[in-house]
């Protein structure tokens, strides 16, 4: 994170584990604001929710080989379907995935 954006964040947010506040402090700093509500972290962990919904039926992944392998195609599907919703209302947006799912549909049907 500090190596991609060149600064240190003003905020951390995280769960309640013990080892986060020690941590925090030794990478980015003792000015970081340290937020351990649930609440907060509540947007967090719900991005990942579509990919645990995805994996629990599957009981895990055998090794990191095929987990890398099916987040990295998991990640662009999902991407691919997703329309940035600050850009386009809810209705422009179910627009937009009916016609990718339809061109995707094409393009499986002719290959």
């Amino acid at each position: 994170m500090l190596e991609v954006s060149g600064r240190r964040p003003l905020r951390v947010t995280t769960d309640h584990h013990g080892s986060y506040p020690k941590a925090i402090r030794w990478i980015v700093g003792r000015n970081a604001i340290h937020r351990r509500d649930r609440y907060l972290n509540n947007r967090t962990e719900q991005s990942h929710r579509p990919l645990k919904q995805r994996y629990y039926p599957m009981l895990g992944f055998g090794n990191f080989e095929s987990a890398s392998r099916f987040c990295t195609a998991f990640d662009e599907v999902h991407n691919y379907f997703r329309v940035d919703k600050t850009i386009a209302s809810l209705a422009a947006r179910r627009d937009v995935f009916v016609a990718r799912w339809r061109e995707l549909i094409n393009d499986v049907s002719a290959a």
